[in-house]
């Protein structure tokens, strides 16, 4: 495997080792003592265990997020798309650090086989481009309602630049994210 650093310290691009032929392909989605090593290696700490993996569907146009969880149950997240494609996004939420309110974003697909890893202290969510993308991700703490918080995808402050799929004006979003807050009055990491 193979970590790529984003703009934001932290947020790794994960690029497995494909091995294909004629027959199709293979790769390891996950080895724990692997990607341990590769983030020792690229300096950052390993993460607590996976606890917990989830499954989304999303039809093209799709927007979840932005989503995290506060402590004790904030979540570091890895993730990867297994059908189609997604533009995959971490916001800095950590008011301490000095990438506080900013943004990367990454193209995640069955195609490109890439995963994100996405420690705790980041808001995360993700564009469907393709409709049937499904979005596999692991997570470091287990679902927690009331330690649950979602800041608005379309913040000015952040400025995300949202890479809609073609013919598609607006997003397809749900309640709860479209109401959620502004980074400037959200509940952060220190």
């Amino acid at each position: 495997m193979n970590l790529l650093p984003t703009t934001l310290p932290g947020v790794m691009i994960v690029e497995p080792v494909v091995f294909a032929d004629e027959r199709g392909w293979f790769m390891e989605s996950w080895n724990e003592a692997r990607f341990n090593a590769a983030l020792r290696e690229a300096g950052l700490p390993v993460p607590r265990p996976f606890v917990q993996d989830n499954h989304s569907f999303s039809h093209a146009g799709v927007l979840r997020g932005l989503h995290y969880q506060l402590p004790p149950h904030s979540q570091g997240k890895l993730v990867r798309v297994v059908h189609g494609s997604a533009f995959d996004v971490a916001v800095d939420i950590r008011r301490s650090s000095p990438t506080f309110g900013r943004w990367v974003g990454v193209q995640v697909s069955a195609a490109n086989r890439r995963q994100l890893w996405i420690p705790e202290g980041f808001a995360h969510g993700f564009l469907a481009l393709e409709n049937n993308t499904q979005f596999l991700y692991k997570t470091t703490e287990v679902y927690a309602r009331d330690c649950e918080r979602a800041i608005r995808w379309d913040d000015p402050a952040i400025g995300i630049h949202w890479p809609l799929p073609k013919g598609c004006m607006t997003p397809l979003v749900a309640p709860k994210d479209a109401s959620a807050s502004l980074l400037a009055n959200a509940t952060c990491f220190d």
